[in-house]
């Protein structure tokens, strides 16, 4: 029983208890501490809950397809069972809400076993840091690789058994990034279709929260359950819900594809994910749907513009702690949350605008297919102690998600096949805004007649990664940065009261990314 709604089925068959699912899997935690997943976990709680669960069971009390399933949340999402850190020494690491998040309360009304809080990139937006005093997440297929970011400990949880399904956030990829390198199902809803109440933002005009699960049908069931306004959120959409486990039963003959050549993506994507994406869309194309070639609008202006605005919102949030605390950031946090230093107001508008242009184009792609098909990631996961690699793979792989986080469509990642050595391959399901619906049945039908959502890791262990380096963005891959990049980046910092000291070296090559990016986007408006 490897997905949430196969173990749902049997519970309610009555084949296994809730009590005896979770302590199942509270031993399966202990025994791979290694892995990195947990950052506190509610052991006494989640049995009691268990236990609540399988009470109403037995009285015929039906709370729906979560019932009694245990289920992790990203530690940037507020519990009450114990403290949200977001991986930070910044904030107050004991602060503790008095309340749930909403997609949590709604969670447990419907039954949900929560299990604990699982580990993620510092504040969802550093990378590894193996010198931090919180627990290194590793990818379950290897150990020595990294598992993607920032929900890493969810995709980690849920690839290696420790959960059936679990709560990422997404604001340029943080759902479909881990959930590719650690071979499940995430995914992205639409902008607002989740609400956000209760969990720490990064860049709210961007952040989504959804679920990761082995198959599209356990990301659907969580769906169901967390979908809708909550009268809160005021980005939080009104439109009607749809009870998306069930939509997946209709037929997906003359759903139209287009797909989106892979080289025309902005990352480099090896030739083991070329030949393995054009295997997956003739498997699409034989269960009777329709594939025809597509291109994206503005897909590289259009990235940048995600980037500036990410910067822009998450700098906003993060200035005054940035100067009065530097040193307590991470080195790879503080280096990618200073960028927004730079941006002007001018910028700001000049990458909404890109996005409002960028909208009006995929209306017109939309109106020829039904979804869009691309591969997740260029590659398979990255390694540990190769810095440079690793901060390039890092940085760099949000370029085949952040499309859909900065225009708000709604995207899934699922696996499609192995590298040669042994690591999960990804393809992503990109939908009209407000089709969630069609996405997972897109979804779905493919895990009907594959299994590479079933495989399960090895766990090899890790082959001596590097312990006292931490990961860093990469430098500029073309030139080094100009002296002028190095003074006007200090000019922003000293006006925003930042002392970056030997840190702004590489936040000149940063300052110097920045400015090709507006290049980009000035190319893009025209």
């Amino acid at each position: 029983m490897l997905t949430l709604t196969s173990v749902a089925a049997a519970l309610r068959r009555g084949e296994i208890s809730s009590t005896e699912l979770v302590q199942s899997l509270l031993d399966r935690a202990d025994a791979t501490e290694e892995l990195g997943a947990y950052l506190s976990r509610f052991d006494e709680r989640a049995l009691a809950a268990a236990s609540r669960a399988d009470a109403d069971f037995r009285a015929g009390i039906d709370r729906g397809p979560l019932q009694g399933v245990p289920i992790g949340v990203k530690d940037n999402i507020f519990t009450e069972d114990g403290p949200t850190t977001a991986q930070s020494r910044v904030d107050d690491p004991a602060f503790r809400s008095e309340q749930d998040a909403t997609v949590v309360a709604r969670l447990r009304a419907a039954g949900a076993v929560i299990m604990g809080k699982l580990t993620l990139s510092e504040f969802a937006i550093g990378t590894p840091d193996p010198i931090s005093p919180f627990p290194r997440p590793r990818n379950p297929w290897d150990l020595g690789c990294w598992p993607g970011g920032s929900s890493a400990g969810t995709g980690v949880a849920v690839s290696a058994g420790l959960v059936l399904a679990g709560l990422g956030s997404d604001t340029a990829g943080s759902i479909r990034i881990p959930s590719a390198l650690c071979g499940i199902t995430g995914f992205k809803p639409t902008y607002g279709r989740v609400p956000v109440t209760g969990s720490i933002p990064l860049a709210e005009s961007l952040d989504h929260i959804g679920p990761m699960a082995r198959s599209a049908r356990d990301c659907a069931a969580v769906l169901t359950v967390i979908a809708g306004a909550d009268g809160i959120d005021r980005s939080a959409s009104n439109s009607p819900l749809a009870d998306y486990l069930s939509g997946l039963s209709a037929p997906v003959t003359g759903v139209r594809i287009g797909v989106v050549d892979p080289s025309n993506l902005s990352s480099e994507v090896t030739d083991e994910v070329t030949d393995a994406f054009d295997v997956a869309v003739r498997e699409l194309a034989a269960l009777g749907m329709s594939t025809t070639a597509v291109e994206l609008p503005y897909y590289q202006s259009t990235s940048a513009a995600g980037r500036i605005i990410l910067a822009a919102e998450a700098f906003a949030l993060h200035r005054r702690t940035l100067s009065a605390r530097w040193k307590d950031y991470s080195v790879s946090t503080r280096l990618r949350l200073t960028p927004g230093a730079w941006c002007t107001s001018a910028d700001l508008l000049l990458a909404q605008r890109q996005l409002r242009l960028t909208r009006t184009g995929l209306a017109g792609v939309f109106g020829s297919v039904d979804v869009v098909v691309m591969p997740t990631l260029g590659m398979g996961a990255p390694r540990f102690g190769a810095n440079e690699t690793l901060g390039r793979a890092a940085v760099g792989a949000t370029g085949n998600t952040i499309y859909a986080s900065a225009t708000g469509y709604p995207a899934l990642a699922m696996p499609m096949g192995f590298t040669v050595e042994g690591l999960p391959l990804s393809i992503q399901v990109i939908g009209r805004p407000g089709q969630d619906e069609l996405v997972l049945r897109v979804a779905a039908a493919y895990q009907d007649v594959s299994d590479w959502h079933l495989a399960v890791p090895a766990m090899r262990p890790a082959v001596a990664p590097s312990t006292t380096e931490a990961v860093l963005p990469p430098a500029r891959a073309s030139e080094a940065a100009t002296a002028a990049d190095r003074a006007a980046a200090e000019v922003f910092l000293n006006r925003a009261g930042i002392d970056a000291g030997p840190d702004l070296g590489p936040l000149a090559d940063a300052f110097a990314q920045h400015i090709e990016q507006l290049r980009l986007i000035g190319a893009g408006v025209g």
